[in-house]
């Protein structure tokens, strides 16, 4: 192509120059809230010594309302919407503007919410393995009218390394297990509480605990199509996401704001101490 228009980000090989912008990048952390990568980013600015007095981080996407990226020193920002088809939209532009920006050892890690299984509300899980509903470590989509499937893979010393940094901060449950992808947030995800359902308690319980029995530790909507699409691409991936409740225990989530908001936060902390290290280690201490 003599241009290629990454629509849904608003940029273009012919309009922007892709290297000059995102040429030094290499950390991608994403997340479904516009307002929360936002504060993420702020977050990493203080985190990198990068603040200043009045500094503003505009949003990159700015002529469209899709998503939403900031940036700040190597690490980009970019919010992904809910759910498996805007993730992969996303992920498409993402790696397309990662090529064209000539990037290099680039790290993507998905921070996000979750449903817990067997884990108390707050509780971080460091995804092991992205499963299927059926607990399987696979990705299946429709191409050209075949069905096809795909395995998921996510970087396993990248995982651990993760674990490491939970370790270091010492301030929550930090656990390594398996991360069940839904198409749904109700009916997908086993809720007794949407508008349709088909099943009983007794069914949810026994569903829910065949998932705990295979090592899922947490349920959520974006994973997989991560896995499988970094995977290909050969990009270093993993997802941290805080758990909101125990799904064993109820389906709505009920903890004041205040709580929820704290523990929105833990991924983030988690990650930021990660990019820390990683530039410390790599000859660039910042202000640690």
């Amino acid at each position: 192509m003599q241009e290629d228009v990454l629509y849904h980000f608003h940029l273009s090989t012919s309009t922007h120059d892709l290297p000059a912008m995102f040429g030094d990048v290499k950390f991608v952390c994403i997340g479904g809230s516009p307002t929360r990568m936002e504060a993420f980013i702020k977050y990493m600015a203080k985190e990198l010594g990068l603040d200043r007095p009045g500094a503003e981080y505009p949003n990159m996407c700015v002529g469209t309302d899709r998503y939403v990226m900031f940036k700040v020193g190597p690490v980009l920002s970019v919010s992904h919407g809910i759910g498996i088809p805007s993730t992969s939209i996303m992920l498409h532009e993402l790696i397309k503007l990662l090529y064209h920006a000539r990037c290099s050892d680039v790290t993507l890690i998905r921070i996000g919410t979750s449903g817990g299984i067997g884990l108390e509300p707050g509780s971080v899980v460091i995804t092991r393995q992205a499963v299927d509903a059926s607990f399987q470590p696979v990705f299946e989509q429709m191409v050209l009218g075949k069905r096809v499937v795909q395995r998921t893979h996510l970087d396993e010393r990248l995982a651990q390394e993760l674990m490491q940094c939970g370790a270091d901060l010492h301030e929550f449950p930090t656990v390594l297990g398996n991360t069940m992808c839904t198409s749904d947030f109700y009916e997908g995800q086993g809720r007794l509480d949407g508008a349709l359902c088909s099943y009983t308690e007794k069914d949810k319980q026994q569903y829910l605990r065949a998932a705990h029995a295979a090592g899922v530790r947490n349920i959520e909507m974006e994973s997989s199509v991560l896995a499988v699409m970094c995977g290909a691409c050969g990009l270093q991936a993993a997802v941290v996401c805080v758990t909101l409740l125990n799904r064993l225990e109820g389906d709505q989530v009920s903890s004041p704001h205040e709580v929820l908001a704290e523990y929105q936060k833990r991924p983030q902390r988690l990650v930021g101490h990660f990019i820390k290290k990683r530039l410390a280690a790599a000859g660039h201490p910042l202000n640690l």
